[in-house]
C-alpha cells in the first residue's frame, strides 16, 4: 500500500485541466457574473453597493461554518464527487437567480451557494491539487489552477458579454432595466448549463487508480489529528495571509464599477474591463506557478503583496481621473499582477509548511475559517464606503483599504519565508 503522505505520484494532465474547469466554474454564478456586470446586476435586481455587498455577507457567513465542517469531510471521501455534487447543486440556484428574485430571496440564495461552493467544493478541490503537484510541482499545480481558473473565467465573462450584447436590443445606453433583464437572464441559464456539465465530466473522468484514491482517505479523523495541524506555525500564518490576499481579491470586483463611476464608461465598456481583469489571471498564474518551483516559492509570495501595496496607493491617492486612460490600464495591471500572484501561491506554500497531506481537508477547513472572513466583511465594507462618498473619493478608500491589508499581508508572507527555512531544518 502506498504511503498516505507520499506524493511521488503522478495524476494525469486531464485531472488538472478538470480541477481548472470546475474551480472556475461552481464560482461563476455568485461571483464572476457579479464581477463583470456589477452595473447591470445592480440595475436588473434594484440594489445598491451596500446591498450586494450584504448579500456577498450572507454567502461569507454560511461559507464559515462551511469551511469548518467541510475541511474534515474532504480527508473522509474521494474529491471527484464531492466536487461534481457540489458543481449540480450550484447550477440549480442559478434558475432562482434567473428569475430576478426579490433582496430576501436573493440573500438565501447567496447562503445556499455559500453552503455548495464550500461545504462539498473548496477542501476538495485544494487536496486535488496538492496530488497533482506531487513532490516538485505545487507551484505549478496552483499557478496552473489559479491562471487556468482566470482563464475560464475570463471565457464565461467573454461569453457573457456576447450574449448580453446580441440579446440588447436597442443600444445599451437607452435599454430599459426589463432589456437587461431579459438578456441578462440569458447570460444566467447559459452559465448553469455549462456547470452542471462540468459537474458530468468530473464525476466520470477526474478518477485516480483505486490505491491512490484510498490513501487520501482517513479512516477516522480524531482530535489528535485536528491538533497536530493547530500546532503548525505555517497554519496560522497562512490564515493571516490568505485573509488578506482575498481582500484583495474581492476589491478586484470594484473595478467595473470604477471604469463605470471614475473613467465615465458605459455598460458594456466597464464589463469588458472586467473581463480584461480576468485575462490577466491566467497569464500571471502560470508564469508564477513556473517561475516559483525554480526557486522559492516562499519568497515570491512575499513580492506579491508588495506589487501589490505599490499598485493600490495609485489608485488610493487619487493619480486616476477619467482623463488618465493609460494609467488606468497600467494600474490595474499593477494590482492583478500582485493579487493574482499571491492567490496562484498561497496554498502552493502548504508543502514548505510541513502540513501533511493526507490533512489538507482538516488544514485547509481550519485556514479557512479565518482566512476567507473577508466573504463576511469585504462586500458591506466596500459597499459602505462607495455609497458614502459616490465617485472618485469612495473608490479612492478602498484602495486605502487594499494597501492596509497588503502591507500586513506582506509581513505575515516575509515570516513565512523566513520560518520556512527553520521548519526544513528541523524536519
Amino acid at each position: 500500500m502506498r504511503n498516505m503522505n507520499d506524493q511521488s505520484y503522478k495524476a494525469p494532465w486531464y485531472y488538472l485541466l478538470l480541477l481548472i474547469l470546475a474551480g472556475e466554474s461552481v464560482f461563476i454564478l455568485p461571483f464572476v457574473l457579479a464581477r463583470v456586470f456589477r452595473p447591470t446586476v445592480l440595475d436588473a435586481f434594484g440594489l445598491d453597493n451596500t446591498q450586494l455587498g450584504l448579500c456577498f455577507s450572507v454567502y461569507g457567513i454560511v461559507a464559515l461554518i462551511s469551511y469548518l465542517i467541510g475541511g474534515p469531510i474532504a480527508d473522509k471521501f474521494p474529491p471527484r464527487k464531492l466536487i461534481a455534487v457540489a458543481l449540480w447543486m450550484t447550477a440549480l440556484g442559478g434558475l432562482v437567480y434567473a428569475q430576478f428574485p426579490d433582496y430576501f430571496t436573493l440573500r438565501i440564495l447567496y447562503g445556499y451557494w455559500g453552503f455548495t461552493t464550500i461545504f462539498l467544493f473548496w477542501a476538495p478541490m485544494i487536496k486535488a491539487t496538492r496530488v497533482w503537484g506531487g513532490n516538485h510541482s505545487q507551484g505549478k499545480a496552483f499557478g496552473f489552477l489559479d491562471g487556468g481558473r482566470g482563464m475560464v473565467g475570463a471565457l464565461f465573462g467573454m461569453l457573457g458579454v456576447i450574449v448580453f450584447s446580441l440579446f440588447i436590443t436597442t443600444e445599451i445606453a437607452e435599454a430599459s432595466v426589463q432589456d437587461r433583464q431579459v438578456a441578462f437572464r440569458y447570460v444566467i441559464l447559459i452559465s448553469s448549463a455549462i456547470v452542471s456539465v462540468v459537474g458530468i465530466l468530473v464525476w466520470f473522468f477526474m478518477r485516480l487508480d483505486d490505491e491512490k484514491e484510498k490513501s487520501l482517505v482517513l479512516d477516522k479523523l480524531s482530535k489528535d489529528k485536528i491538533m497536530q495541524v493547530l500546532r503548525l506555525p505555517s497554519v496560522w500564518l497562512l490564515m493571516i495571509i490568505i485573509l488578506c490576499a482575498y481582500v484583495a481579491y474581492k476589491i478586484t470586483d470594484i473595478f467595473s464599477l470604477y471604469a463605470q463611476d471614475v473613467m465615465l464608461y458605459d455598460q458594456v465598456q466597464s464589463a469588458k474591463v472586467g473581463t480584461f481583469l480576468l485575462f490577466i489571471r491566467p497569464i500571471v498564474g502560470i508564469t508564477i506557478g513556473i517561475l516559483a518551483d525554480r526557486t522559492k516559492t516562499t519568497f515570491w509570495l512575499m513580492v506579491s503583496f508588495f506589487i501589490t501595496f505599490a499598485g493600490a496607493l495609485l489608485f488610493a491617492t487619487g493619480l486616476i481621473s477619467a482623463t488618465s486612460t493609460y494609467l488606468f490600464f497600467i494600474s490595474i495591471l499593477i494590482v492583478a499582477l500582485g493579487t493574482y500572484a499571491a492567490r496562484s501561491l498561497y496554498f502552493a506554500v502548504m508543502k514548505e509548511g510541513k502540513i501533511p497531506l493526507v490533512l489538507t481537508g482538516t488544514a485547509v477547513g481550519l485556514i479557512s475559517l479565518i482566512g476567507y472572513t473577508p466573504d463576511i466583511f469585504a462586500g458591506p465594507t466596500m459597499g459602505y464606503l462607495l455609497d458614502r462618498a459616490p465617485g472618485a473619493e469612495g473608490h479612492q478608500d478602498v484602495f486605502w483599504m487594499l494597501a492596509g491589508f497588503s502591507f500586513v499581508g506582506g509581513l505575515a508572507a516575509w515570516r513565512y519565508f523566513v520560518g520556512s527555512k527553520t521548519w526544513e531544518r528541523k524536519e
